[in-house]
């Protein structure tokens, strides 16, 4: 595997490469000879870049070709063109490309800030109107070997994406060349789908045969004159608030805390792979698939897998069905089908809607939170069978299976933010200000352990965070998007759009404001989520010692309110 990546200035190109062979770093600096010398060595190789599917590969096309660069780079970076559009010529020229962004949608440098690592930008503008010094093509050249380095430390972390884009490849014995297109594009060649076909029926509502819903039928007569731009539909549904819309339905009990008694249960009931099992049984499968009954067999080889527990054989052939639906709705992929993935969608809700209706008649019966393809409810034990024979009944009607999980207490803030936790103290979390962080998705992870830390364990906020000693963990990773023109610190314009930002007690240090311009007028406005007096720290933190500085009692307030959040806001429980 070859990682590489690119630098394009007006009058000078740098390549820097890591060969994983050699373990050695590379540098190409206006070297087309020898660029095309490594090039015909390794073009039977996978080369592997960040945003590369956009922008290197195509410059590394341009190179073989001998075409203008500098052109080409704006052609993409300053006319926002595709690159396949610039040369009919690059089709001629084999390159391997993977993209490590392809799983990610973060830049490179806020990965790189998760991971501690030196964000600190290079100090050679790029719109630069002569030749770079040598000194300059030095500090050019440490801020592109960085980044190639960067791009391969991210690639191991989530080397399993690789290895599932792989499998995909294998397993259905696709040419090595695909490893260049996303997951969604391979669903569309393993399923032969073509896009031949234009329908003009984004919106007939056609509702399935098996549907028996009496009691809110209001929420399908909203669906059966549904048109894009009606308004979400807001209503209760046993009790509890639901909005239903295109996308899905959603409804929570907000600020709900629970603890099962010895005669209770919470249950969080989840219909196995929905949307594939409901695109084989009401024929919603995109119309461009030319062979739909391989996408059966494939959803039947993934579920027998998964009953066998066979994980990794598993894997390809669950993100086939798993990338189907999403590839129903996007225009640019063969298997556009706007209709079929309304339909897909609407007929989860109902169905969900359809089950709850048939469950709020058990005495005990206590909705939670329900979504597309699940439900969390409350129940006595005594209840149980009837609500198990409910379900039967509905899975035999509908053709779709539910799975049980089984939970001891349940912390809800709504239906974005919960937590779960079974007795043997395994829990799940879903949202924000809870959800399991990693390496590559590590923003305020001392605040998200503290909040963990209280429902799970009873630790109070405090206790977590001042006994925490790692400077990395009090991060907080800010990006200036390309709505701003730049970002100021203490009043003063910086270069970089990436920040690591740490809550301060000194005061000289101030806010991080992001700038706007517009109609010639300039106006600022402090980062979301950052201290009012903050410090900045965008070199390599991994090893760093907490400074006397950093303000944790700013962290701790953050968790509390997070804490209150769940509990009610205004009543200040912690």
């Amino acid at each position: 595997m070859i990682f590489y990546d690119f630098e394009v200035f007006k009058h000078d190109w740098m390549c820097c490469i890591l060969d994983t062979t050699t373990q050695e770093p590379l540098t190409f600096i206006n070297d087309r000879e020898g660029f095309i010398a490594f090039y015909e060595a390794h073009k039977n190789d996978i080369w592997v870049g960040f945003n590369s599917r956009h922008y290197d590969q195509f410059i590394l096309r341009a190179i073989v070709l001998d075409l203008d660069v500098k052109e080409l780079n704006d052609f993409i970076i300053v006319k926002r063109q595709s690159g396949w559009t610039f040369s009919t010529l690059f089709w001629r020229v084999q390159l391997f490309n993977y993209d490590v962004k392809m799983a990610k949608d973060k830049s490179l440098k806020q990965l790189e800030a998760f991971m501690g690592h030196d964000i600190q930008e290079s100090s050679v503008p790029f719109d630069i109107d002569r030749k770079l010094t040598k000194k300059e093509l030095r500090d050019v050249e440490k801020y592109c070997l960085h980044d190639v380095y960067e791009t391969a430390e991210v690639f191991m972390k989530q080397s399993s994406e690789f290895n599932s884009h792989l499998a995909l490849i294998q397993e259905f014995n696709l040419p090595l060349k695909y490893i260049s297109k996303t997951q969604a594009q391979l669903a569309a060649v393993i399923l032969e789908a073509n896009n031949n076909l234009e329908f003009d029926d984004n919106y007939d509502m056609i509702l399935p045969a098996t549907l028996d819903i009496k009691k809110y039928v209001h929420v399908v007569d909203y669906y059966k004159k549904y048109k894009e731009g009606v308004e979400d539909l807001k209503t209760e549904v046993a009790g509890v608030k639901h909005v239903f819309a295109a996308g899905g339905v959603h409804g929570a009990v907000d600020n709900y805390i629970h603890e099962c008694k010895a005669d209770e249960l919470i249950i969080m009931a989840d219909v196995d792979q929905l949307y594939p099992t409901m695109m084989i049984e009401y024929d919603l499968l995109s119309r461009n698939v030319s062979k739909p009954d391989k996408f059966e067999k494939i959803l039947e080889t993934s579920l027998r897998l998964k009953r066998e527990g066979r994980k990794v054989e598993r894997e390809p052939y669950k993100r086939i069905c798993n990338i189907t639906y999403g590839a129903e709705g996007d225009k640019y992929n063969k298997m556009y089908d706007a209709r079929n993935r309304l339909l897909v969608c609407v007929y989860g809700q109902l169905f969900m809607l359809d089950l709850i209706e048939k469950l709020e008649v058990l005495p005990t019966f206590k909705l939670i939170q329900s979504n597309t393809d699940g439900i969390l409810f409350k129940i006595k034990e005594i209840d149980f069978d009837l609500l198990d024979d409910w379900i039967y009944e509905w899975e035999q009607r509908t053709g779709l299976h539910m799975s049980f999980d089984f939970y001891q207490k349940v912390f809800q803030k709504d239906v974005n933010n919960y937590l779960i936790i079974a007795e043997d103290g395994s829990y799940k979390n879903i949202g924000g200000y809870v959800k399991k962080l990693n390496e590559l998705d590590y923003d305020l992870p001392v605040v998200n352990k503290a909040v963990v830390d209280y429902f799970v364990k009873g630790v109070d906020p405090e206790h977590t965070i001042l006994g925490c000693n790692k400077l990395i963990d009090f991060q907080k990773v800010v990006k200036v998007t390309s709505k701003f023109e730049y970002a100021t610190y203490n009043r003063k314009k910086c270069s970089e759009k990436v920040f690591r930002v740490f809550a301060s007690s000194d005061e000289n240090d101030g806010e991080l404001r992001k700038v706007k311009k517009k109609d010639g007028k300039i106006s600022s406005q402090k980062i979301s989520h950052t201290p009012e007096r903050c410090f900045i720290d965008n070199s390599d933190i991994t090893n760093k010692k907490i400074p006397d500085k950093l303000n944790r009692k700013w962290y701790i307030n953050m968790a509390r309110k997070r804490i209150n959040d769940f509990l009610g806001g205004e009543k200040k429980h912690v």
